[in-house]
């Protein structure tokens, strides 16, 4: 290959065009944040049809958070070296054949092996999008516009489970929750093929086999004791082991990544990049503001509210085409004004709407107590995410792309289930205080139980609305810490 050759190659690093490019990543995003939520609402029905248990039905959805979480830092690193149109299109295989084999279970045991194999695939394709947007689009406007894309569809893609899942199961069966990937997976692996060029993105070296298996299994040993904290006390074994165990192998991970690896999986040089080392901090915080937006709010709608889940999906759509809308928006600001106004402007909502939404109670109108304050939330979202997305990847070489793709992701997802955890064992302690005192764990069920039975919902709702608005207050901190925490952001106005 001539040397005119080679740089066109780096210039431009796909076959297709550009809006193909953006097309693929986008969609991609979108089915793996959907079906971490689309199946909640048919899980009825799942129950029903396989005979779950009550904890075995948990794992059809926690099987592909737990494996989704877990595995993206080494999809990240996979990605910089096999290629990210290489992991992709084996995401997405994976991920199809894993939707057919859960379309098509006859036993609760098939359903949650594929849900786990969903996880994998989806922790394959995640950091590969990223990597496709940063290696592709390089021109400051290009990127921004893209990571604007990329960010909505995974925000519309997460707003559009319960709707989806409620239209389709109640329409069709929930069978079709899953089979419905499959035709759109095999269409989004011919593109990727066509529109992706093959050749890798990070140096020729192998797999840092220790650091992967020392992260994973630290990564997923954290993120399950933190789900079992939904069943069990904090300072529980079977909580506090887990996350014991977890941080311990994460310490390890760090040390051989450090001072032992060669090749290290997760090059800790990395976090000498400003951007990159402020970004996935930020992020963490980012992951309890989603959960304290998107997840409590539906729960407030069905449980104070008395909403069904489809109302409350429906109820939340507004939220979710102003997220939408303002991302795009926000992708266009960003290269004449810089990461940090943006940020700061995105926290002032938070602050804004979390405070406006903590005020709401069990005697509230939806227009008044929950559209608009969501609105506000929903546009600081829209200005933040694709701003901190561009900032925590910027100024990364090529080869490690994947790397800190999977990075940006893993803090999102660790934030989100850290800050589910809290925020639930917050709200469910406030609740049952305000319900005369009892257990967390009876308190709990009585928010779970709430919407379905009527004759006690009136005293149940307000006793969760007042835990649901400490949630709200606890969202409009970390809205503060945000703030503070873009300050740390670089200045410029490239990225």
């Amino acid at each position: 290959m001539t040397a005119t050759g080679t740089a066109a190659r780096r210039a431009r690093p796909h076959a297709g065009p550009g809006w193909m490019v953006m097309a693929l990543a986008c969609a991609a995003q979108f089915m793996v944040i959907l079906d971490a939520s689309i199946v909640n609402v048919a899980l009825p029905s799942v129950r029903e049809d396989l005979g779950f248990t009550s904890t075995g039905l948990a794992w059809v959805v926690n099987g592909y958070l737990l494996t989704f979480a877990g595995l993206m830092l080494l999809g990240g690193r996979a990605a910089d070296l096999f290629g990210p149109r290489r992991m992709l299109a084996a995401g997405l295989l994976l991920f199809s054949a894993s939707s057919l084999a859960g379309g098509l279970a006859t036993a609760p045991e098939v359903l949650v092996a594929a849900r786990v194999a969903q996880g994998v695939g989806a922790a394959m394709m995640a950091p590969a999008t990223l990597a496709v947007i940063n290696i592709s689009f390089t021109e400051p406007k290009a990127r921004a516009k893209a990571f604007g894309a990329w960010s909505a569809s995974g925000g519309v893609g997460g707003m559009a489970g319960a709707v989806a899942g409620g239209a389709i199961t109640t329409g069709l069966s929930w069978r079709w929750v899953f089979l419905i990937n499959v035709p759109i997976g095999a269409v989004l692996i011919a593109v990727a093929l066509l529109s992706l060029a093959g050749a890798r993105t990070g140096r020729r070296e192998p797999l840092d086999l220790t650091g992967a298996v020392t992260g994973t299994a630290g990564l997923a040993a954290l993120i399950y004791g933190v789900m079992q904290s939904a069943d069990h006390s904090w300072t529980s074994v079977p909580v506090a082991g887990p996350v014991v165990a977890g941080l311990l192998l994460l310490v390890t991970f760090t040390l051989i990544e450090a001072r032992f690896a060669t090749r290290p999986m997760v090059p800790l040089r990395l976090f000498r990049i400003r951007g990159v080392a402020a970004g996935n901090g930020t992020l963490v915080l980012f992951g309890g503001i989603t959960i304290a937006m998107w997840y409590f709010t539906s729960l407030f709608l069905q449980n104070v509210l008395g909403f069904s889940a489809l109302q409350a999906g429906l109820g939340q759509t507004p939220a979710a085409v102003t997220f939408a809308v303002v991302a795009r928006w926000a992708a266009t600001l960003l290269p004449r004004t810089g990461v940090r106004p943006l940020m700061l402007a995105g926290s002032a909502c938070f602050l804004a709407g979390f405070g406006w939404l903590a005020q709401a109670g069990a005697g509230s109108g939806y227009v008044t107590g929950v559209l608009g304050p969501t609105l506000l939330v929903a546009a600081g979202i829209g200005l933040v995410f694709p701003t901190l997305m561009a900032a925590a990847t910027a100024g990364v070489p090529e080869g490690d792309a994947g790397t800190v793709g999977g990075l940006a992701n893993t803090a999102g997802q660790v934030g989100g289930s850290v800050g589910l955890a809290v925020l639930a064992t917050a709200a469910g302690g406030r609740a049952a205080s305000e319900a005369g005192g009892g257990s967390l764990d009876a308190a709990l069920a009585a928010g779970a139980k709430a919407a379905s039975e009527a004759a006690g919902a009136p005293p149940a709702a307000a006793a969760l609305a007042a835990g649901y608005d400490l949630v709200f207050l606890i969202a409009a901190g970390l809205g503060v810490a945000i703030a503070a925490a873009s300050l740390l952001l670089p200045r410029h106005r490239r990225d």
